[in-house]
């Protein structure tokens, strides 16, 4: 069967096919950015806490009759303040904090949820909804992309520093806890952005696996960035593109993608030190 070029551009042709291209290049920049720093930090379980934890935020803000993305907000830089409190005032390792705190805010969402009578569905908040965006939804997640990107992009070296040594960057005069809830802020704004394309369960895998794969291909921080931000954005097309032929829903098809570089960046580094190990055993 020979295919032809207006079998592949049909995909273009199709208006919520080009809203859910232009969310993924929307939202590509910002999450593989801040996964770079979240990687460095060892924040990964902090995506997914605060990416869980937001669900209570968007239940009370439909009652209220107020914007969703406030919601989620409040209660994501609720779930970060909430860990970081927790952490360092009692003998509880972080990551159990995070733990235990997510799951109870989800579970207070999900018990919200199905105490009230509405139209909303609960898939689309767990799993997004990328072929369902909007021209609303293009620009709430674009101006939040645009600042967050600009943001780390003008920091990155300051924000790096946290990262790698916090007591470094006080010593030089930087605002360390300006930059930790900076960061957190960040994360939850960046998480709001996400929603509506893969939701709150698959946003961590935004938030963490891009940088994965660019911390397993280059040294230099600088490169790391770009890496991961062309991972992103190319597994992020790639898999939307493929799943209008798959007939298999975009969000998960993108996190395969991701995952599938993964591995391929584990295997080439790791031959990269076999290949290291064996000319220094045979000198």
């Amino acid at each position: 069967m020979m295919i032809t070029l207006e079998t592949l551009l049909l995909p273009f042709q199709f208006p919520f096919m080009q809203n859910a291209f232009w969310i993924v290049l929307l939202i590509a920049p910002p999450t593989a950015l801040l996964s770079c720093f979240l990687v460095l930090k060892g924040w990964a379980l902090m995506g997914d806490a605060v990416s869980h934890a937001v669900l209570p935020g968007i239940v009370l803000a439909w009652i209220l009759n107020i914007p969703l993305i406030i919601g989620a907000f409040v209660a994501g830089m609720g779930c970060a303040l909430l860990t970081g409190y927790l952490s360092h005032n009692s003998r509880v390792k972080q990551d159990t904090v995070m733990g235990v705190v997510f799951s109870g805010m989800f579970a207070v969402g999900i018990i919200l949820y199905t105490s009230i009578t509405t139209d909303q569905h609960l898939d689309h908040i767990l799993f997004g909804n990328m072929l369902g965006v909007g021209v609303e939804d293009l620009w709430t997640s674009g101006l939040i992309a645009l600042f967050v990107t600009v943001v780390l992009l003008l920091k990155w070296k300051d924000f790096m520093l946290h990262a790698f040594d916090p007591a470094q960057a006080q010593t030089s005069g930087l605002r360390t806890n300006w930059l930790h809830y900076g960061l957190l802020a960040i994360l939850s704004l960046t998480i709001v952005a996400t929603l509506t394309a893969v939701g709150l369960i698959l946003a961590v895998a935004l938030l963490v696996t891009p940088g994965a794969i660019a911390f397993l291909t280059v040294r230099s921080f600088g490169k790391m960035m770009v890496v991961a931000v062309c991972a992103c954005a190319l597994s992020m097309l790639a898999g939307t593109y493929l799943s209008f032929f798959l007939d298999s829903a975009p969000a998960p098809t993108i996190v395969l993608i991701l995952s599938s570089l993964f591995i391929a960046a584990f295997l080439r580094r790791m031959a990269v030190t076999r290949a290291a190990s064996r000319m220094v055993a045979t000198r």
